[in-house]
């Protein structure tokens, strides 16, 4: 435990930090600051894509995924327990300075999602699946990574890390969040949370990406509607703390005081790693969901799924911050509680109401934590089908994913947290490595839908536009070119 603790350590709070926020300067500096540019883009694709059923110009039919629900699967895995106990954590540790950095590390980030998942779209493969509960498409970085480089061994590595890191680790971990919230709030045995959520699971996950997209596109905006209203009370009802909130969260992060004390630094790593784990920009998830969503131009799916990193980031996450902040259980002096406690007292303060903070967080939590399960398990699934495409493994694979959901909820899962740190850590290295490879391909997508933009019509890919690629973006090929 003590050796995997300390790897665990050196990979996620020095060599990740420094190669995600590398990665998210590059890309920032190379798209000429597509997330700032293209901010508008962002809110009418995703507007568009949910008001109408589907983009069909290459085909999908009725297996089709939309932009907005490839979206809302992103999302459900992105607004974990992390935005809830990951950023009183920050708090705790870095200070009310670590905020600032976090939303620095977010405005970044977003241009590493945006090169990931529109080289998750224009690497895309159709799925043979299509029709009986996948989608019209899958692909991911195993997929780009395969395709794009050619490397089996670096594409298989890829794909091994994440269906063990977020269909098995990560839902163990969150399972057993749900069942702990549980039991606390609501003195619910864990043998009864862990056979619900267990149950809850296969019958979501069976139904494949289309039934994870039709479940996410309806619970994720009510869950994440409802988070935001409190955190809108919250501020209204402390409009005279506000100057007081930002005055703390600046000073410490830039403060004299802070810096003669050594904390300055704690606020800038502590902010910049949960920014980045929350946000999951750079670490090679998302796009295995955005390569499913059926749209017509690569860019429009990046341009999506870059909004997704401000909306965890710098909205929820910063509704935690501002309902713990707000409510004074945090002060320059420090607070001696922590996690998801600290969110908890908060929420008891601003309502007044003795349990209630432990009740709507065990609430929360299980909406927040259980949309993530069934969208990590997804990111599990495509990535078996890249190694083994048969239908018999994935059934024993959905089974395996709701045991571990069982087991989670009935175990301590320290050792658990330390190996699936590890793991997320590899296969983020693998995923930059190769983004730094291929995001010249995303670089030249991103000029042809700036192109046709000046000219006013809705952009529109054609494999012709990169003919070095040939077959390996066969998605885009004309139907009678197939």
């Amino acid at each position: 435990m003590a050796i995997l603790d300390l790897i665990a350590s050196f990979l996620t709070d020095y060599v990740l930090v420094i190669v995600l926020l590398a990665a998210a300067l590059y890309f920032t500096f190379r798209t000429r600051g597509v997330q700032f540019r293209l901010i508008g883009d962002m809110f009418r694709l995703l507007v568009a894509s949910g008001a109408k059923s589907v983009d069909d110009r290459h085909g999908a039919g009725a297996s089709a995924v939309t932009g907005f629900q490839a979206f809302m699967v992103s999302i459900a895995s992105r607004v974990g327990t992390g935005n809830l106990a990951g950023v009183a954590t920050a708090i705790a540790l870095g200070g009310a300075g670590s905020i600032f950095w976090m939303w620095v590390i977010a405005l970044l980030g977003a241009a590493s999602a945006f090169v990931e998942s529109t080289l998750a779209q224009l690497f895309k493969e159709r799925d043979p699946e299509a029709g009986k509960g996948g989608a019209a498409f899958r692909g991911g970085p195993a997929y780009y990574i395969l395709k794009g480089t050619g490397h089996k061994l670096w594409a298989a590595t890829f794909a091994v890390l994440i269906t063990v890191t977020f269909g098995l680790a990560f839902n163990s971990v969150q399972a057993n969040t749900i069942a702990d919230a549980f039991a606390e709030a609501f003195d619910v045995p864990r043998l009864a949370t862990g056979l619900a959520l267990t149950v809850l699971t296969l019958i979501i996950i069976w139904g494949g990406i289309r039934s994870i997209a039709r479940f996410s596109q309806w619970v994720v905006p009510v869950m994440a509607i409802a988070y935001i209203l409190l955190a809108i009370y919250v501020i209204c009802t402390n409009l005279d703390k506000l100057p007081y909130v930002f005055g703390l969260i600046f000073d410490e992060a830039f403060g004299a005081r802070q810096a003669l004390g050594g904390t300055l630094g704690m606020a800038l790593v502590m902010g910049t790693k949960r920014g980045l784990f929350s946000n999951e920009a750079g670490e090679g998830s998302t796009p295995n969901v955005a390569a499913t969503a059926s749209v017509s131009h690569p860019v429009k799916q990046g341009l999506i799924q870059a909004l997704g990193v401000f909306t965890d980031t710098l909205l929820i996450c910063t509704c935690t911050a501002f309902i713990i902040l707000c409510s004074g259980v945090y002060g320059p002096e420090g607070t001696s509680a922590n996690g998801i406690v600290l969110t908890q007292q908060a929420l008891e303060l601003e309502t007044g109401s003795q349990g209630l903070g432990e009740t709507f967080v065990g609430v929360a939590i299980f909406f927040f934590a259980f949309t993530s399960i069934v969208a990590n398990y997804y990111y599990g699934e495509t990535n078996l089908r890249f190694m083994i495409d048969r239908r018999g493994v994935v059934i024993g694979y959905r089974i395996v994913v709701g045991l571990m959901v069982l087991a989670g909820s009935l175990s301590s899962l320290t050792a658990v947290w330390s190996f699936a740190d590890i793991t997320m850590a590899l296969m983020t290295l693998c995923n930059v490595a190769a983004l730094f490879v291929l995001g010249k391909w995303a670089l030249v997508c991103l000029e042809d839908y700036r192109v046709q933009r000046r000219r006013g019509i809705d952009p529109v890919f054609h494999a012709d536009t990169i003919p070095e690629l040939g077959d390996s973006i066969s998605a885009w090929l004309h139907p009678d070119r197939r």
